[in-house]
């Protein structure tokens, strides 16, 4: 039996089933939610929390790849542009080519992936830190989508999509779908992370990834297959994007979404130092983000106090993660 799969390295690399951050998380979103409720009666009914689950969906959907990549010691600032190829490629065939729903989904997957394919290689095997190549990436993909947009926007999108929309097609028993394929992904990935070998591989390579080399594990694999991930939930959450929007698509689309995903990952408690974190916390993180945006839209407050509370709540979960660092490493 391998050092790796020794009860002792398996119980350090894993996170308990359910985190005290994410319970602290439900409590936070409770107590928020209570808050909103009483302010403005409006915000617990369905024409408010339905937008505010399908605006969830897309955050959250790319927060599970990046909660990967992040788990392994990386990060991704590159997803915003993604999304912006990603949409702009899947809506011009969707005007273009009046490909249907199936075919219009492939596509945006399949281009995700390969964009996180460019990630993984060039992070993996170019033997360079993250925050550069996804920098660098982020750049190249956002002129890509400008040169697929042309001078002006996307015009005449059609319905094709409305499955993951805001309207009636787009839900089910008053649920919006994007956001049930969101929940069932979390859930797989959250089986996945905590019970399959490859999913505790990437625990082992953000805790130290020459110990998981020596262990046997395939350390260059599993970083491209993180980015590989992250890619085709970034074509996938295009999808949602689009379907929330109106018929046109403009070119601030993806901008500032990877601002939303690194925040909800950290305020879920994935450690930014890599080893250690959980798609759970991210989803409730990515739902906090959004609340907070929710609400201060609803109470008519100025759009930057969102950022402002936002960036209030990573600062507590960046210190809180620090604190419990050094508390490991004190023992």
């Amino acid at each position: 039996m391998t050092a790796l799969a020794s009860p002792k390295i398996k119980n350090r690399v894993l996170p308990p089933p359910v985190t005290g951050q994410e319970i602290v998380l439900v409590g936070v979103i409770a107590v928020l939610w209570a808050v909103l409720a009483v302010s403005t009666p409006a915000f617990l009914t369905a024409g408010s929390i339905q937008p505010l689950l399908v605006a969830t969906a897309p955050v959250a959907l790319v927060g599970v790849g990046m909660t990967i990549v992040i788990i392994t010691g990386g990060i991704d600032v590159s997803v915003g542009g993604a999304i912006m190829v990603c949409s702009v490629l899947t809506a011009k065939m969707l005007v273009e080519a009046e490909v249907n729903l199936a075919v219009a989904v492939l596509l945006s997957v399949v281009a995700g992936g390969l964009l996180g394919l460019i990630n993984g290689v060039l992070i993996a095997y170019g033997r360079v830190h993250a925050i550069i190549i996804t920098f660098g990436t982020a750049n190249l993909f956002m002129f890509l989508g400008l040169q697929i947009f042309g001078s002006g926007t996307v015009n005449g999108i059609p319905g094709t999509l409305a499955f993951f929309g805001r309207g009636e097609d787009g839900r089910t028993l008053g649920v919006p779908h994007a956001f049930l394929i969101t929940l069932l992904i979390t859930a797989a990935a959250w089986w996945y992370l905590r019970h399959a070998a490859g999913g505790r591989h990437f625990f082992a390579i953000g805790g130290d990834a020459q110990a998981a080399r020596l262990a046997g594990v395939r350390v260059q694999r599993r970083v491209l297959l993180a980015y590989v991930l992250t890619g085709l939930l970034v074509g996938l959450a295009s999808c949602f994007v689009i379907a929330q929007g109106t018929s046109t698509l403009d070119q601030s689309v993806g901008s500032g979404k990877e601002l939303a995903v690194i925040a909800a990952v950290v305020i879920g408690g994935t450690s930014i130092m890599g080893g250690r974190g959980s798609v759970l916390g991210t989803l409730l993180g990515a739902l906090l983000v959004q609340s907070v945006a929710s609400g201060v839209t609803q109470l008519g407050w100025r759009s930057q106090l969102s950022d402002l509370f936002v960036g209030i709540f990573i600062i507590v979960a960046v210190g809180a993660d620090l604190l419990r660092a050094r508390a490991r490493r004190s023992r």
